[in-house]
């Protein structure tokens, strides 16, 4: 398979695990519902340049010999699933508190933690970042379609190509989701989306952090 070939097709595979439902895709919509455009499009960056940092350490191996360390792989899903559980709670906590409000009156208030554009870049960084399953995704995709003889030209345009479709997905995510239009219809709806967000990173939180504390104990 020619070099061509493989970034294709590593770019077919990436695209469509970026659509998949997970804790990057819910915090975009969260975000970009609530708080619109602006906030949207940095968590998209901050998201994407996290997930150039997982394929760099992929690509040099440096994600591989964590994965092969038992209780260092252990230790970051505890930090992983802390965060998430600490941003599913948050806004379980706040949409609870905040239910009985009108839904105009929700979308009015400041972003918690989110009131400017490094905060919301900091935020989709961490949230990909400190993702333990992303860690072992990237591993798998470089070990994989990424032969060790690939020159380094191309091995930075595979790095080029992840890094700007997960820009491109999450920004335009961002993007279609805070259309005044749109924005509209889902500001009815935004403290069922607030909800359902905080109940996925919740659980999967929790579930990183059992697998966590399984390895540890283990």
């Amino acid at each position: 398979m020619n070099e061509t070939s493989i970034l294709m097709t590593l770019a077919t595979v990436h695209f469509i695990a970026l659509m998949s439902p997970g804790p990057d895709v819910a915090l975009v919509v969260q975000n970009a519902t609530r708080y619109g455009r602006q906030t949207g499009v940095y968590i998209a960056l901050g998201l994407s340049f996290g997930i150039l940092l997982h394929s760099l350490l992929s690509l040099t191996g440096v994600s591989y010999l964590v994965h092969q360390q038992p209780l260092l792989f252990a230790l970051l899903q505890l930090c992983g699933g802390s965060y998430l559980l600490y941003l599913g709670s948050g806004a379980l906590r706040a949409t609870l508190a905040n239910w009985s409000q009108a839904p105009g009156e929700l979308s009015s208030k400041p972003a918690l933690l989110l009131s400017n554009k490094r905060q919301a870049f900091s935020r989709g960084l961490m949230t990909n970042l400190l993702n333990p399953k992303a860690l072992v995704f990237f591993v798998s995709l470089m070990s994989t379609l990424v032969p060790a003889g690939m020159s380094l030209g191309g091995k930075s345009l595979a790095l080029l190509i992840l890094w700007s479709l997960s820009l491109l997905w999450f920004a335009a995510l961002a993007w279609m989701l805070s259309t005044p239009r749109l924005q509209r219809q889902l500001q009815a709806a935004s403290r069922y989306i607030d909800l359902l967000c905080g109940v996925i990173f919740t659980l999967i939180g929790v579930m990183i952090l059992w697998q966590s504390l399984t390895g540890l104990l283990g």
